[in-house]
């Protein structure tokens, strides 16, 4: 969410350098036009006038848009920097888990062939007791009285 957050600070960003570009415009062109209406001036001074600040309206927009360009560099640097340091962060934990998780099946798969080993060794007991034969008792000793 917070990435998302900072894509569209980056984004209003740059349609604000946009908004400023073309606010420095649009100012420049009315002020060179209501120059030219109301400058009680002759045409040449004028022309030349319009020239000066044609020129100075071009250096300002150009430092503007440096500015803005230099601000965006900034802002996605930085952006990017901090898209890294949260993948590394969830590859971190992702490794945690996998770990975790490892050690756990680990310690199941040890549970389960224990339980194994135990029915493995009760069947083979209950075999061996099946094969031994049983124990013959023995001869009485019967004595026969006659009389």
């Amino acid at each position: 969410m917070k990435n998302n957050t900072k894509s569209q600070e980056v984004q209003h960003n740059g349609s604000n350098a946009a908004s400023v570009v073309a606010g420095i415009v649009i100012g420049g062109l009315a002020g060179a036009g209501a120059a030219l209406l109301l400058a009680p001036q002759s045409g040449r001074e004028t022309r030349e006038q319009i020239q000066q600040k044609t020129i100075e309206l071009r250096d300002r927009t150009t430092e503007t848009v440096d500015h803005a360009v230099s601000d965006v560099k900034a802002k996605t640097q930085k952006l990017t920097a901090d898209v890294q340091h949260q993948v590394e962060k969830i590859q971190q934990h992702g490794q945690e888990v996998v770990t975790e998780q490892v050690g756990k099946i680990q310690h199941r798969g040890q549970e389960i062939i224990a339980d194994q080993l135990d029915h493995v060794a009760a069947a083979a007991q209950a075999g061996k007791e099946a094969i031994e034969p049983e124990p013959v008792p023995a001869p009485r000793n019967e004595r026969k009285t006659t009389y």
